[in-house]
């Protein structure tokens, strides 16, 4: 009999222990949620920026490769070929995105060195940075659902305890909690699942365009 008293009490502490914890976090599982309401809705505005400033032109885009691949082919010393290769990548960063267009202007200064077999390196590079642009977004669209199931199950809790007690207001309040911290980790995944959905087909984009200008760049006379 003694042992099981103590089972039931040792049960009866983490239990406890547990309620606690959980309840714990409750403020500050809400105030994250808060944080991350501000800085989707920033985040947001960041995106809409960048699409007003994105634009794209495939006629000088194909243009210029196919300038970059002819001249590669040339007889023309090296050195004149790398100066006006980076003369060409130059002006072809003033026709499209910003990813590409600083791309075609960091891969103009290696050639103009003499240094292309450093532009695939460049090209690697920014790809690291458009895969850091999307992170934000990408984070969020999985932490806020989280955030959001732990904002309504942490109130059920004492929920249930109130409709025990026949406190309706208690039950009342934390089921308010539990639906508003639902709608606020549903409201930023969504934003955030939309965000990063359209700015990995833009980056997508941007690295076949890269690609495409290294593939000009590494021609060859036959």
């Amino acid at each position: 009999m003694a042992e099981i008293a103590l089972l039931s009490d040792f049960g009866s502490t983490v239990s406890y222990i547990t309620y606690i914890f959980s309840n714990s976090l409750l403020y500050p599982v809400m105030i994250i949620l808060i944080l991350l309401v501000i800085l989707s809705l920033i985040l947001a505005g960041e995106f809409i920026t960048e699409y007003t400033r994105r634009r794209r032109d495939h006629a000088v885009l194909e243009k210029e490769t196919h300038r970059l691949s002819k001249l590669m082919k040339s007889s023309a010393s090296e050195e004149s070929k790398n100066k006006e290769a980076a003369s060409v990548l130059r002006e072809l960063a003033d026709s499209q995105t910003q990813m590409v267009a600083a791309f075609a202007k960091d891969a103009a200064s290696s050639v103009e060195e003499g240094d292309v077999n450093h532009v695939e390196k460049i090209a690697d590079d920014y790809e690291v940075r458009m895969m850091k642009r999307t992170e934000k977004t990408r984070i969020i669209t999985t932490v806020g659902p989280m955030l959001g199931l732990m904002g309504t199950l942490i109130p059920l809790g004492p929920a249930l305890i109130g409709l025990t007690d026949g406190n309706i207001d208690e039950l009342a309040t934390n089921l308010v909690i539990a639906f508003a911290t639902t709608v606020i980790g549903l409201f930023v995944a969504g934003i955030s699942f939309c965000l990063t959905t359209i700015r990995n087909r833009w980056y997508w984009q941007d690295m076949i365009d890269m690609d495409y200008i290294i593939d000009a760049l590494g021609e060859k006379k036959e």
